[in-house]
């Protein structure tokens, strides 16, 4: 399981390199748990097209949990919920505030 919090962007790819390519070797399907992050911008859902790609040659699939409303647009607007092996939950985390 990845685990995304705080603020993901351009800036934080350094940080998450070694986590997702540790992703891409998984010999199962990979979740990522969105529950906690505040903001993402497009990198962080290029860096996952990546690896749903990396799994997907394997059989293997990519889980995004818990996204919030925002983020949900976020995977929305740079069409990841729409490629094969990325699977996002209908149900949003709630919203904090």
């Amino acid at each position: 399981m990845l685990r995304c919090t705080g603020e993901e962007d351009a800036s934080t790819k350094p940080l998450r390199r070694r986590a997702l390519s540790g992703a891409k070797r998984s010999r199962r399907d990979v979740v990522v748990d969105m529950s906690e992050l505040g903001f993402a911008d497009p990198s962080l859902m290029i860096d996952l097209a990546m690896v749903a790609r990396r799994l997907r040659m394997r059989g293997r699939a990519i889980r995004l949990h818990g996204a919030p409303p925002h983020i949900r647009r976020v995977i929305e607007m740079v069409g990841l919920h729409r490629l094969p092996g990325v699977h996002v939950d209908e149900h949003a985390a709630p919203r904090v505030g």
